[in-house]
């Protein structure tokens, strides 16, 4: 039997569990999650998904930052790894994983730009998040610089509409399921995260388009007058590829000149 590893001492507000076992299952089932496959249920709670993975055949870690919810959580699903503590701090596993998870909902945020990212070896994730966030981030127009910053390594969709009397307690406001599918073929190098993260809040900020953008406009499909929202995902990566190209041209040209 695995124990429960502290991480965190904080008990967390605002949180709103799942309160039907079979709805669990049927999330789970959406997820498409196979015997064997390792899968972190983040903030879970009640340990509804927890239960429903295991069902699964799931090597499961559950995160749960509650210390009586971890407890309670250890003895009902004794199969599972429970870590307590922050979802937003606690590592992520070293091998391929998926994620089945209530998230927090004032931290979903958080917990998504710590997620994914190209180094996570992440394969997949279905996360109960509020009804806005999904559709804000899952959107194609207006865009939005998280949206088309995750959208270079995961494809978005908004898979299920959840009411709020699914919860106990019910929040205020519906929520969605998220989905995240690492793409087979990435938009952008991962090693070029960061660098393409800062190239698109700049632009994002100034509500301008990077220069040299407008002449690409025609091939890639948008207005030369566009403002960065009416680009989608695959566009900005591709007005990412000629800028980075024609930086990375410059900066040859300039080593080449300083050893001549």
């Amino acid at each position: 039997m695995s124990s429960v590893r502290d991480r965190a001492h904080a008990r967390p507000g605002g949180r709103h569990l799942l309160r039907s076992g079979r709805f669990a299952e049927l999330i789970v089932a959406d997820a498409g999650v196979e015997p064997g496959d390792l899968v972190v249920d983040v903030g879970a709670g009640s340990g509804m998904l927890t239960r429903a993975l295991l069902h699964a055949g799931a090597r499961v870690v559950a995160v749960e930052q509650d210390r009586d919810l971890a407890a309670r959580l250890q003895r009902a699903c004794a199969a599972a790894d429970v870590v307590r503590g922050d979802a937003r701090q606690t590592p992520w596993p070293d091998e391929p994983f998926r994620v089945v998870a209530n998230l927090p909902f004032a931290h979903t945020t958080e917990i998504c730009r710590s997620l994914l990212r190209p180094s996570v070896p992440l394969l997949g994730a279905d996360l109960v998040v509020e009804w806005g966030f999904a559709a804000k981030r899952t959107r194609v127009w207006p865009s939005t610089m998280l949206g088309v910053l995750w959208g270079a390594w995961f494809e978005l969709t908004l898979v299920r509409r959840v009411a709020p009397a699914s919860f106990a307690p019910p929040p205020s406001v519906v929520a969605a399921v998220l989905r995240a599918t690492r793409r087979e073929a990435a938009l952008v190098a991962g090693r070029d995260a960061g660098d393409y993260a800062r190239f698109l809040a700049r632009a994002f900020r100034s509500a301008r388009l990077p220069p040299g953008a407008a002449a690409r406009a025609a091939e890639l499909g948008f207005d030369r007058r566009a403002a960065p929202r009416d680009l989608d995902a695959r566009q900005w990566a591709a007005v990412w590829e000629e800028s980075s190209a024609r930086t990375r041209t410059v900066h040859a040209m300039t080593r080449r000149g300083r050893t001549r």
